[in-house]
């Protein structure tokens, strides 16, 4: 989305340079209402499809989301405004209401939201991925649940303005469960979290997570930018390395934190609440898992299947599975 013909940046060019030197200092609240006054006027004066509903575009808190998640950059935040809202038009099934297999997502902690932030004022959110039930809760239905959780959660200028920790616990983690994460539903969700939502995403941590998470975590990262794969963190077994960075007594007790084990049924509860439906889990039919010839699930699997021959190379098998990867991603 490089042509935005309706809208004149150039008036802006030097109020927007401003900006961002200042903000790179300190952003005064004159400056974050100039910069809101720019957003409001690129709106209005836009005649993109994606905006052609501007009511949502009349709440100062909405607009705030994507000012803070691009610096207060007013082009940059005009253009993932549009960005967010023709995703939105071209998966109308993403954001639809929560249905069954969301709050099912919820209740198994996919994701979670802790109640207390971190030192920095950052909301924690966690995956717990062994809790994952492929045939009961597809990718597709947790990949839901993180959007609407992260859009509840954005309603407060807090998080807008501090961003996400996220905390994945790989932790018995099946292979088996591994065969499920279907490559096209991966590749969609980087491209929604990276490209169309107004999130910042402070840092990932991965702990216990095996071999196979790992490899999958190599063949998908050309996809992420360069500062997103800088705040991923492995740390593996080792949670002192992730206490260094959260303090202990935020975490639940299965993080090694001070805190009681986790309760996904608060989050849930608050959820439902702010969404005012029913907290009531609706049943899921179960169906057999899909099966899904993209990378890392079926191509990944043959390298996999290897790893115990006395020929097997595994950088080798990685290297084949994703050039595969590369040649099927349009």
């Amino acid at each position: 989305m490089n042509e935005y013909v309706e809208y004149d940046w150039r008036l802006h060019q030097m109020q927007n340079e401003r900006l961002c030197d200042v903000s790179r200092k300190r952003l005064t609240e004159g400056d974050r209402q100039r910069a809101l006054d720019g957003l409001k006027e690129a709106v209005d004066s836009s005649l993109n499809l994606a905006l052609r509903d501007k009511s949502r575009c009349q709440d100062d808190n909405f607009l705030r989301r994507f000012l803070y998640a691009r610096k207060h950059d007013v082009q940059q935040s005009f253009e993932l405004l549009v960005r967010y809202h023709q995703h939105r038009r071209e998966h109308p099934e993403l954001w639809a209401p929560a249905d069954g297999g969301v709050l099912r997502a919820l209740a198994d902690g996919l994701p979670g939201v802790l109640t207390q932030r971190d030192r920095h004022g950052r909301c924690v959110l966690l995956m717990f991925a062994s809790n994952w039930t492929p045939h009961a809760c597809p990718l597709l239905s947790v990949f839901r649940a993180l959007l609407l959780t992260l859009e509840r959660t954005l309603t407060e200028i807090q998080n807008q303005a501090n961003g996400f920790v996220i905390i994945v616990d790989w932790t018995e983690f099946t292979f088996k469960q591994s065969c499920s994460l279907q490559a096209k539903v991966l590749k969609m969700m980087i491209d929604c979290l990276q490209d169309c939502m107004p999130v910042r995403f402070k840092s990932i941590h991965f702990i216990g997570q095996p071999w196979y998470v790992e490899t999958a975590l190599a063949v998908i990262k050309p996809y992420l930018r360069a500062k997103t794969r800088e705040r991923i963190m492995l740390h593996g077994n080792n949670l002192s390395t992730l206490h260094d960075s959260l303090p202990l007594d935020i975490l639940p007790a299965e993080l090694g934190g001070e805190g009681p084990s986790y309760n996904s049924e608060l989050w849930l509860q608050e959820f439902c609440r702010c969404e005012n439906i029913d907290p009531k889990p609706v049943p899921v039919v179960a169906t057999a898992a899909p099966v899904d010839n993209d990378l890392p699930a079926a191509k990944l699997d043959k390298a996999y299947k290897q790893k115990d021959s006395s020929n097997f190379s595994f950088h080798g098998n990685e290297k084949s599975a994703k050039s595969e990867l590369l040649r099927d991603k349009d």
